[in-house]
């Protein structure tokens, strides 16, 4: 035995040589081939060393998949090479995109070169405005005609402006730093966005500003801020037609490359004297990021990988007629929309609406990075932040009615509310708890010191406080010493207007246009059949066999076949109308961040419709000239189809002014018509020239339908078959000369030159005025808020330091009392999100309509599309797409369920389909109400749906909404009086009543903010009377107050017994903890978990702590392991 282990011993040991002998051979050929392969690396960077500056900052060398490495121009990379680029840099964005920047830092540093960087101060910043409130701000045909008249005398000076001011910004200073992250709070309508403007140089020209606003020192007038710094608006504004891709290619190209070009061509030039080699990779990253005048460049690439839109980079936007992309992604897009320009200073509103939170931790992660690694200035804007996302700031600017509470250091930030006697309390989201301490309604439950009697601090005293407190001391030095202009790098402010050249831009919106062309040509051919179709009946009412010349009746039909042709090639054109408007929002949003000038946009609108104009124009002509019968002569063939032509593009002209001048559908279609009932009426063949009033011949001279009409008989009407004397004439002149002189028509063969050369000029004068309307104007209707006369006293109230009580108009005092008890009662969290009191439960169970509780189960829900052909033509097999994979479960009465997962999981799909709203695709599974198959016809009538767009009619009230949501789906047998007391019931839980005549407005443009327009959006449904309520995200875009008021609301709604489903994004802790259940999908519309939650989650938690003790592999999403923390 002893034997036979030393045989093995002995064996063992030649073995271990031998394979340590095969070893070294192999690292001795490995390390022979990897030498090889440096050698000719060396060889081939020597080679680009060579080369003038401007060549090498072209020239790289490019590591293939096999290993191999070749020199390559980085202006002609492919997608492919681009994404093996990113692949090798940043293969997981969360993982490596530090050490990725820390690269690029390291090469900066490694030769001394200093990054620009930008300090922005805010000193003593004031913003009001002027608006009138209440019922006088509806735009009724009493209020707007008044309105007029009061400014006309205003402007006179004769009478009083009678507009409220109403403070926005009371006094504000502070510091941005660079390398920092800081964040913006505050409840709504307490200044945020204005401040973001008021840092970007972006408010309205119609505001007071006081103050000034610097960056390194210098003014808003030394440098140009839109190109130094970047806001990022909260509304989503996008071109449906683009793809994701396409939108950020078309950003980079516009924005170009600011100041790095410089830097890079610095950065090469001092490697090369002190003979240093960088990372091929990040040389050639920077080489294709930094270099301008690129088609397309590796930004794009790197910023929808760091964005989490790899996923999406080739579907379309979408828009409310197009499939496209999620509401979340397309927010991802707003920002990155930005972020792939040069902008050192970033101010991002409300970025992460829309958004769940592991998604919203990614990108303030990556934005993290990038500002604390190249030194960047960023403030960003958020309404819930998670605790998570919350720590990756760094600095805090907490703003509350126009005021700034507080801004310093994260860390400092408790340390100030507990010298105030407040403290936050465990299992509270500190973003949450900073923006209800300022509120009347939210503040005592925070009173930490018990020994003392509460009494309201206002935000103005919490200012005050806050100048003595130890950072707000720091912050006042700071701000006593000026910034030293000669620190400023000079390349970190921008003073070019435009980020690249005018012939680049030229190019850029060139190209835009014509993709955008080909993905409307469903239009433009739909228009050429309907020209081919409407000229195949014009032949055969005009048909030559039955058009004579021999009489001036004759005539007349003719002069009616050629007014025909004008009218229809002219009409043609209308469709350039919608087509603009469609563009406009998007145009506006980009104008003002100057990526182009209107005439760069313009000019492509206009060149690129011309061949289309050719080609329309003449399969009208070839079909109908010779079958009709006009003047058989080539050269009045030709004349009239350049007549039609120039028309045409008048048309077009003349449509698209109309479009940039009304800038709404409503306004342009009414300028059109009337436009056009002029154009036409003026045109000469209606009305004739001798039958036009004196006092209106000016509307004939300048009408261009009586150019093209004059142009186009003379044209045809001096011909040769026209030119015999007819019958029974007592005069010499031909018949066509005698048909013209009788409609009033010049009969001298000049004035087809005078009417075609007339139309050449409408066709510049038009689009010329196009082009200085899209640079002048602005779009209707600006920001602003719906104001009570309360609400604009207690604004007043607060800039003056004093606190007023406001008491809820038309309430009697005993239901006032009832008003405090319930605010008390409100006080305590879980009353505010949680469960109510047994007494203010039976009372509302008293309140409500009658209705039958219902329950909703599903099984196997299968639901796919058809394969997107972007997808085919990337190489996908497969026909359909699946979008949800088998999932079951139950929605059951006085439950309240979340339904959660990651962007793209398929939560709205989900709801969707349980709710009967999807038209397309292919359904699969069981849907059961109460244990009976669902029929949708009967089923719309006992639920709700609240979308997460909020959409409503613009022009009515709160209440009107309301009412005529009751009104429609109601049952009839609720008598008006039961249908008032239910919609006032509705209004008081959504604490919609001081909103009661306020004008609901378009989003982003007026009316109602985004939180209470969310409010007015589960109102509309409650008031419906539903047993089943679908909620589509119905804390998204709502601050932590507004949140709470919604959840609190729902879950008194779920108390009646309804069933309730809500898709949710960033819950705080509360917030979550107000659901009973939940359904978890995972990306690909697979279920994880569905049960109930448990007292503070335990259910959840512990069935996934189970699941990852069993498995390790197991890979649980950011998203669910916040929560189950």
């Amino acid at each position: 035995m002893e034997g036979g282990e030393d045989i093995f011993r002995v064996s063992s040991a030649r073995l271990s040589s031998s394979n340590v002998w095969r070893n070294s051979a192999m690292d001795l050929f490995s390390r022979s081939s990897k030498e090889d392969y440096d050698d000719e690396e060396a060889l081939k960077w020597a080679a680009i060393e060579k080369l003038p500056t401007y060549l090498r900052i072209r020239r790289g060398i490019l590591t293939e998949d096999e290993g191999q490495c070749r020199e390559v121009d980085i202006t002609k990379l492919d997608l492919v090479e681009r994404r093996n680029l990113l692949e090798r840099l940043v293969k997981i964005a969360d993982e490596d995109n530090e050490k990725f920047l820390l690269k690029l830092k390291k090469r900066i540093d490694r030769v001394g070169l200093d990054l620009p960087t930008i300090e922005v101060r805010f000193e003593h910043l004031g913003v009001d405005a002027e608006a009138r409130v209440g019922s006088r701000a509806l735009p009724t045909i009493f209020n707007f005609t008044v309105n007029i008249l009061e400014d006309f005398l205003n402007y006179l000076h004769i009478l009083p402006s009678r507009k409220k001011p109403l403070p926005v910004l009371h006094d504000v200073s502070g510091i941005i730093k660079p390398g920092r992250m800081t964040l913006l709070l505050g409840p709504p309508s307490s200044g945020k966005t204005t401040l973001l403007l008021g840092l970007a140089g972006k408010l309205d020209k119609d505001l007071k500003v006081s103050g000034r606003v610097t960056y390194n020192g210098h003014g808003m007038d030394e440098f140009v801020p839109q190109r130094t710094s970047a806001y990022i608006s909260q509304n989503d504004l996008h071109i449906g037609e683009m793809t994701v891709r396409e939108t950020l290619a078309f950003s980079a190209r516009c924005q170009g490359v600011g100041a790095k070009y410089e830097i890079l061509a610095e950065l090469a030039r001092r490697e090369k004297e002190a003979n240093i080699k960088p990372d091929p990779d990040v040389d050639i990253f920077m080489k294709s990021a930094w270099n301008e005048g690129q088609e397309a460049n590796v930004v794009t690439d790197y910023t929808l990988k760091i964005l989490g839109l790899e996923i999406c980079a080739d579907t379309l936007v979408g828009d409310e007629m197009i499939r496209g992309i999620s509401g979340g992604q397309r927010k991802r897009l707003t920002t990155g929309e930005i972020m792939v320009g040069p902008a050192r200073a970033l101010f991002m509103d409300e970025i992460s609406t829309g958004l769940d939170s592991s998604t919203t931790y990614q990108i303030v992660n990556s934005i993290r990075q990038s500002i604390h690694i190249l030194q960047g200035t960023a403030v960003i804007s958020l309404l819930q932040p998670a605790p998570e996302t919350y720590d990756l700031f760094d600095d805090i600017v907490l703003l509350s009615d126009g005021q700034i509470v507080y801004q310093g250091p994260r860390e400092n930030v408790l340390e100030f509310f507990e010298y105030m006697g407040f403290k936050c309390p465990e299992r509270k989201g500190v973003a949450d708890f900073l923006q209800e301490v300022t509120s009347r309604k939210d503040q005592e439950q925070y009173w930490a010191r018990r020994d003392e009697t509460y009494k309201f601090i206002s935000v103005r005293e919490f200012s005050e406080a806050f100048q003595s407190f130890h950072v707000g001391r720091k912050l006042g030095d700071e701000l006593a010493v000026p910034f030293d202009k000669s620190k400023s790098h000079p390349a970190a402010l921008t003073t070019k207007r435009y980020g690249v050249s005018k012939k680049e831009l030229l190019k850029a919106c060139t190209a835009r246009e014509y993709l955008l062309m080909k993905r409307n040509s469903f239009v433009y051919i739909f228009k050429i059949i309907q020209l081919t179709l409407m000229a195949s009946i014009t032949m055969t009412l005009f048909l030559r066999t039955e058009m004579h010349r021999n009489t001036i009746v004759d005539g007349a039909v003719f002069l009616g076949a050629l007014y025909y042709a004008v009218i229809m090639i002219m009409f043609n054109g209308f469709s350039e109308l919608a087509l603009s408007i469609m563009k406009l929002p998007s145009f506006y949003k980009q104008r003002d961040l100057l990526f182009f000038p209107a005439w760069a946009y313009s000019l492509p609108t206009w060149i690129l419709k011309i061949p289309i104009t050719l080609v329309e124009v003449a399969i009208w002509v070839c079909m109908t000239y010779y079958v009709i019968g006009f003047e058989a002569d080539t050269g009045r063939f030709f004349k009239q189809l350049f007549l039609l032509i120039c028309l045409n593009q008048m048309a077009s002209g003349l449509f698209r002014f109309i479009a940039a001048l009304g800038r709404n559908v409503i306004v342009a279609n009414t300028f059109g018509s009337c436009a056009l009932l002029i154009v036409l009426v003026m045109g000469g063949f209606i009305l004739s020239r001798d039958n036009v009033k004196q006092w209106l011949i000016w509307g004939y001279w300048i009408s261009p339908m009586m150019y093209a009409q004059n142009a186009i008989a003379v044209n045809e009407f001096l011909g040769k078959s026209w030119a015999h004397v007819p019958p029974n004439s007592t005069g010499t002149e031909t018949l066509g000369v005698s048909f013209l002189k009788s409609r009033g028509i010049f009969p001298e063969a000049r004035w087809y030159w005078i009417g075609a050369g007339a139309l050449l000029g409408y066709v510049l004068l038009f689009n010329l005025l196009f082009t200085v309307a899209l640079a002048y104007l602005n779009p209707f209707g600006k920001p602003q808020a719906v104001l009570s006369e309360e609400s604009v006293a207690e604004r007043n109230a607060s800039k003056r330091g004093e606190v007023i009580e406001l008491s809820p108009i038309g309430k009697s005092s005993s239901e006032r009392g009832n008003d405090v008890r319930r605010s008390a009662s409100s006080r305590s969290m879980s009353s505010r999100v949680g469960s109510i009191t047994e007494t203010d439960l039976n009372k509302r169970r008293g309140m409500i309509l009658p209705f039958e509780p219902l329950s909703i189960t599903f099984d196997d829900i299968r639901y796919a599309v058809d394969m997107p052909q972007e997808m085919k033509a990337q190489g996908v097999g497969e026909d359909q797409l699946e979008l949800l994979k088998g999932v079951s479960g139950a929605f059951r009465s006085g439950v309240l369920t979340a339904l959660m997962g990651v962007s793209g999981a398929g939560k709205t799909t989900l709801m969707d389909v349980l709710a009967g709203r999807k038209t397309g695709g292919y359904i699969e599974g069981t849907i059961s109400i109460s244990g009976y198959p669902k029929k949708q016809e009967t089923f719309a009538r006992i639920a709700g749906y609240c979308e997460q767009t909020d959409i409503h009619s613009p022009h009515v009230t709160v209440y009107e909404s309301l009412q005529y949501s009751a009104w429609l789906r109601l049952p009839r047998e609720v008598d008006t009086e039961t249908r008032k007391m239910f919609i006032e019931e509705v209004m008081e839980l959504e604490e919609l009543t001081p909103l009661r005549e306020a004008l609901v407005g378009l989003p982003g443009v007026n009316g109602l903010s985004t939180e209470q327009r969310k409010r007015l959006t589960v109102a509309v449904e409650l008031v419906a009377n539903p047993s089943i309520i679908f909620m589509d995200e119905p804390t998204s875009g709502l601050d932590a107050r507004a949140a709470a008021i919604v959840m609190r609301t729902v879950r008194n709604t779920v108390d009646t017994g309804r069933t309730v489903v809500c898709t949710i994004h960033q819950p705080s802790i509360d917030i979550f903890d107000a659901f009973d259940e939940l359904l978890l999908l995972k990306r690909g519309g697979e279920e994880i978990y569905v049960g109930p939650l448990g007292r503070h989650s335990s259910n959840l938690i512990k069935y996934f702590e189970v699941r990852i003790l069993l498995c390790k592999e197991t890979v649980i999403p950011v998203t669910l392991a916040k929560y189950t923390e």
